[in-house]
């Protein structure tokens, strides 16, 4: 997870530069770094004004309630490929139930654990969806999640989960390869 210095942001009583406290940080989730590729082209053809951020509210309810027909065929196959693999929650507040942003986090892990490495990953996330983020961002989501895989299996084995440990273990490595 990446963190956001509040103190940064327009409105906080303090300068940007003053000493931060752990209070003072706010979690930037990765799916907040995710964009939709040929966001121009897009918004043009669906005749609509929407973020490129993909998991914004605004878009999704593009993406998922917009008129689709309006896209050419293989930016349409590609939206109602995201909205099958993402949007199809069944709860009430879908797709705002955050279970899009859970099962993308778990596409992302699961394209590391196949070995691709960040610049790869952003080609296949970019070839089956039209989404693309900076390598970087992916490199401290991963490095992120191994730290807090570390945690958990170091936890689970002083609390003698050792099922839990080993489990924890086996996903951290999977994701070093």
């Amino acid at each position: 997870m990446v963190w956001c210095d509040v103190t940064a942001l327009p409105g906080h009583p303090t300068t940007p530069f003053s000493a931060q406290s752990a209070n003072e940080r706010v979690p930037v989730a990765i799916t907040d770094k995710i964009y939709v590729s040929n966001h121009r082209q897009l918004a043009s053809q669906l005749e609509a004004s929407f973020p490129k951020n993909a998991f914004n509210g605004a878009t999704l309810d593009i993406l998922f309630q917009g008129d689709l027909e309006k896209l050419d065929d293989a930016s349409r196959e590609r939206v109602l490929d995201f909205n099958e693999d993402f949007l199809d929650c069944t709860c009430e507040s879908n797709p705002y139930c955050g279970h899009p942003e859970r099962k993308f986090i778990a596409y992302l892990l699961d394209l590391r654990a196949q070995g691709l490495d960040p610049e790869s990953m952003v080609d296949v996330m970019s070839d089956d969806y039209m989404l693309y983020a900076y390598p970087g961002d992916l490199y401290s989501f991963l490095d992120d999640a191994v730290r807090t895989l570390e945690a958990v299996e170091e936890l689970a084995a002083v609390e003698g989960e050792q099922s839990a440990a080993r489990r924890a273990g086996e996903r951290k490595r999977e994701l070093l390869r």
